[in-house]
């Protein structure tokens, strides 16, 4: 194999590595967007959990708490090491999410 070839093959490995980026890079807010969309919207997961007794506002109010008070927690009682591995996981999470969300977008038109 000539240099020329292991050239060509790692500038092409580079360009699909930042185009996957760039997808990532897109679905990511794609996902944390659309899952926010799914827990506080009038038909959401937080108003299915709480029932229609409560009021929207209420509910909404209190899932933003809930999620508040889990992200202090596991930030503070988590090494960095440990918090580096899962920040990888949530980005590629949110990613899954995102890819869902774009598929339901483009086949019903909505989320």
């Amino acid at each position: 194999m000539s240099t020329d070839t292991a050239k060509v093959r790692q500038e092409a490995a580079a360009a699909l590595q930042g185009v996957l980026g760039i997808v990532v890079l897109a679905l990511v807010p794609l996902g944390v967007g659309g899952t926010i969309y799914k827990a506080i919207s009038p038909n959401g997961w937080v108003t299915q959990m709480f029932g229609q007794s409560i009021s929207a506002g209420t509910a909404v109010l209190g899932a933003l708490m809930v999620v508040i008070g889990l992200a202090w927690f596991s930030r503070v009682y988590n090494s960095p090491r440990r918090r580096n591995r899962r920040a990888g996981l949530f980005v590629y999470f949110f990613a899954a999410a995102g890819l869902i969300y774009a598929l339901q977008l483009f086949s019903k038109g909505s989320l």
